[in-house]
């Protein structure tokens, strides 16, 4: 048996992240997927419900907003519940095993509110260069490099 999902959609709202009374974090998202075209030749999308648990939770919650482009690998999972009525509810969701940030914090600024952050495309955030370094001896300069098969290990 397989039971396997793969999505690539945006947040329709800002996670909602909770604790369960044992201290685990779990967040609760909905992610909106397109489809590829309607019979009238537009586009259509299905919203889906989604689950993911304990430092994946914590993480999406702290760094993705409404509108953030997210990857979800995971599992679809059905229950029931007896909800505040009595009436028993049925659940189809998806439980995210992962849950991949598609873009950079400082892309999205269409929803939950841009806290002013905005990131440098050209910048690296480890701090080094994208421009070789001069004494780099490994530096692509243009020319060939200088080295014979003896010099290899294969």
């Amino acid at each position: 048996m397989l039971n396997r999902v793969v999505l690539v959609g945006r947040l329709t709202k800002d996670p909602d992240l909770r604790y369960t009374p044992n201290g685990v974090a779990v967040a609760n998202f909905t992610i909106a997927v397109n489809r590829p075209f309607n019979s009238q030749g537009g586009r259509d999308a299905d919203f889906l419900n989604c689950v993911v648990w304990r430092r994946a939770a914590e993480n999406l919650a702290n760094f993705m907003k409404k509108g953030s482009l997210v990857g979800v690998d995971g599992r679809l999972q059905s229950r029931s519940f007896d909800n505040s009525e009595g009436k028993r509810v049925f659940v189809t969701e998806v439980v995210a095993d992962s849950v991949q940030f598609l873009e950079s914090k400082g892309a999205n600024t269409g929803g939950g509110g841009s806290q002013g952050f905005q990131q440098n495309q050209n910048q690296n955030p480890y701090g080094n260069s994208n421009q070789p370094s001069q004494d780099d001896p490994f530096a692509d300069n243009g020319e060939p490099i200088d080295i014979s098969d003896d010099d290899l290990p294969f």
